[in-house]
């Protein structure tokens, strides 16, 4: 399975919205700038949102998006789903047994996939925009810059080396 860069954005915006639930409405701006994505974009990807009726927009001075549901109600799932499909790298579950039905000679490599799908398909179903989104962002996020590379150190036979020499 694979998320597009729409799809990140989408569960990045939730997760902000999750951490302000119950303060109102949330502009735009705000959400692009605490999670540094792109404004008009992310415009997109909220339109798309409140047409399924995951986020409500308020219009005026006090405007904004905010979450239609609590934060526990709304699976990751339903995101991915909505923004980047079936959550298999080539079809639908649907779709996958069809193919382990005909084709007897690759039945093992379907059902594999189909293994893959389905405990992804578990995690992504049982997992909750609340169950990941921190009362607040890190102060770390906040002070990296945009594509600002993250170093970590590398252990070597239990000794810590670091890579940025």
């Amino acid at each position: 399975m694979k998320i597009s860069q729409k799809g990140l954005y989408a569960l990045q915006a939730m997760m902000m919205l999750a951490r302000h639930h119950n303060q109102g409405a949330i502009r735009i701006r705000d959400i692009a700038y605490e999670e540094e994505l792109p404004e008009k974009f992310l415009e997109l990807i909220l339109l798309e949102l409140k047409n399924a009726r995951m986020v409500e927009s308020a219009r005026g001075a006090k405007g904004g998006y905010q979450l239609r549901r609590p934060p526990s109600e709304i699976r990751l799932s339903e995101i991915i789903r909505l923004i980047d499909g079936p959550l298999a790298p080539f079809g639908d579950a649907d779709q996958l047994r069809s193919l382990i039905d005909r084709d007897a000679a690759h039945r093992a490599l379907y059902q594999v996939f189909l293994d893959v799908r389905d405990a992804a398909a578990k995690i992504l179903e049982s997992t909750t925009i609340a169950d990941i989104a921190d009362p607040a962002p890190s102060p770390r996020h906040k002070s990296r810059k945009k594509n600002e590379a993250t170093l970590l150190p590398m252990v070597v036979h239990g000794n810590i080396q670091r890579t940025d020499k």
